[in-house]
This record gives structure tokens, C-alpha cells and sequence, in this order.
């Protein structure tokens, strides 16, 4: 199983993030040998997190190897063609390491803070990424022609995000670059029901995301039908992760309590 972890979100101790601590991160995250970093996508909440296509060029600029990904970017929160020529420059400056998760958001406070109908996300969604992969394509839209650099001609691989979508995990299978289920938004129940459906319709690389760790905290079962976390012993820890791997899954996102070296370590040892 393929390791990710979460980019910075505060600095190392915990104090307001800053360009350099970020930056920082993202270079330790890679020194450290995960094989990608992620980062979220959230607005309106009372909180601050990096925009997620800026922060994925920051990480890609300052590192050579690892995959850099979204999860989730939430697409029906913005206008497509401007959506469209922003993750084109991503996909330049990530030189092919993109991995675009993108989903239709299920947090309604996010659309309300930009002033969007929350009601037809799945419509928007599904509207906005035929536009934007034409465009990516080179094909002129309306009166939208990006023109796309040789380099990023096509557009990113672009991922699916949802855990339980009857319409998309399938055709995430079918139509997209893979499906990026969530580890705080399911049940390993829900889990491993979503990756069976998943591999039946034919698809390939399966990521679970928000897997929060905190290797500190005291042991707990999981209940199939508890939500699924990593807040547990080391040992425990890589058990489950052991376990989402033999139900199917190709990586893994963990999403650490603080972005210390220790910490980030303590994490990657848990896949060997």
C-alpha cells in the first residue's frame, strides 16, 4: 500500500502556519518517504486552510518525487472555465505529479460562505468537469479556448471523491483516473461495501483519505459501523491500515496531529 500524509496545516508546533513552515513541510513529507501529499479543500468554516491548487504547486515546486493530490477539491464552488485554466497551470507545474480528487462537497456552510446553491451540486459538478475536460482537450467551448501548453495538454488524472455515491463511485470506475473514498465521512462497513462496488465496475487505483491519526491516544475496537479512525496504538494502527490494504485499497492518506518530524516518522514506519 502506497502512504500519503496531509500537508501542514499550523506550523510544527502547532502556531499559525507560515510560507516557510509549509514549505518545509512539504519537503519533509517527501524526505521522509511518503509517496504523496494532500491537501483539503475548505471555506466558510471559521477556519483558515491553504487554497488547495495553490498549495499542491507550492509542494511539487519544492520537491522531485512524490505525488501531490486535492481531496476534495470542490468543483461546483467554482466558475469551470476559470476552474479549468487554474488546474491546467496546476497540472504544468506539477510536471505529471497531479493526482486532482475532486468532488461535489457536502458541507453546505462552504457554498453558502461563496454564495452558490448548495442544491444542485451533482448537477453542477458533473456539468462543470465534461466543460473543463474539453478544454483541457484544446477544444474551443462556448467562447473559452485555453489553449493548452504541450506539456499539460489532456489535463491531470482526475479521481472521484465519494463514499458513497451509487452514480459516481461506478463511473469513477469507468470514466475517470480512480475513486478517493473517505475514511472520516465513512464506516469500514461502508468502506469496504464502497470498494467492492468499486472493483466490480472495472476500476483501478482506490485511495481512502481523512484517515486521522494519533498514535498517543488509548485503543479502541472500531465497530463496522463507527466511524473509522487511526486514533490508536502504533501497532493497532498498522493493523488497520493492513486492513484497508486486504480489502483492496492501493493508498492510504493519514492525516497526522502535528507535522514534526517524530510525528511524520512515527507514521511512515507504520507501512513497510
Amino acid at each position: 500500500m502506497r502512504l500519503g500524509v496531509s500537508l501542514p496545516r499550523t506550523a510544527p508546533d502547532g502556531s499559525p502556519l507560515t510560507g516557510d513552515a509549509f514549505i518545509e513541510g512539504a519537503r519533509l513529507v517527501e524526505r521522509l518517504g511518503f509517496d504523496h501529499a494532500w491537501s483539503f479543500d475548505a471555506i466558510g468554516r471559521g477556519f483558515i486552510i491553504p487554497d488547495p491548487l495553490i498549495a499542491v504547486s507550492v509542494a511539487a515546486g519544492v520537491t522531485s518525487r512524490i505525488e501531490v493530490g486535492t481531496c476534495i477539491l470542490q468543483v461546483p464552488l467554482r466558475r469551470p472555465v476559470e476552474l479549468a485554466h487554474r488546474i491546467l497551470t496546476a497540472h504544468l507545474i506539477c510536471r505529471g505529479r497531479l493526482l486532482l480528487g475532486v468532488g461535489a462537497g457536502s458541507t453546505k456552510a462552504d457554498f453558502d460562505a461563496i454564495g452558490v446553491p448548495f442544491e444542485t451540486r451533482l448537477r453542477d459538478m458533473d456539468e462543470s468537469l465534461a466543460l473543463m475536460r474539453r478544454l483541457w482537450a484544446g477544444e474551443k467551448v462556448g467562447a473559452a479556448q485555453l489553449g493548452p501548453w504541450p506539456a499539460a495538454l489532456g489535463g491531470p488524472n482526475v479521481l472521484i471523491g465519494s463514499w458513497r455515491g451509487k452514480e459516481w463511485i461506478p463511473r469513477a470506475a469507468k470514466a475517470f483516473d480512480g475513486w478517493i473514498a473517505s475514511g472520516a465521512r465513512s464506516n469500514f462497513e461502508a468502506i469496504a461495501e464502497g470498494i467492492t462496488r468499486y472493483r466490480e465496475a472495472g476500476g483501478t487505483r482506490a485511495i481512502v483519505t481523512n484517515l486521522v491519526v494519533d498514535l498517543d491516544a488509548p485503543t479502541k475496537d472500531v465497530p463496522g459501523t463507527e466511524p473509522f479512525h487511526m486514533r490508536c496504538s502504533p501497532a493497532e494502527a498498522a493493523a488497520r491500515l493492513r486492513r484497508l490494504a486486504d480489502l483492496g485499497y492501493d493508498d492510504a492518506v493519514l492525516v497526522p496531529k502535528v507535522h514534526t518530524e517524530a510525528h511524520l516518522a512515527a507514521l511512515r514506519a507504520l507501512v513497510k
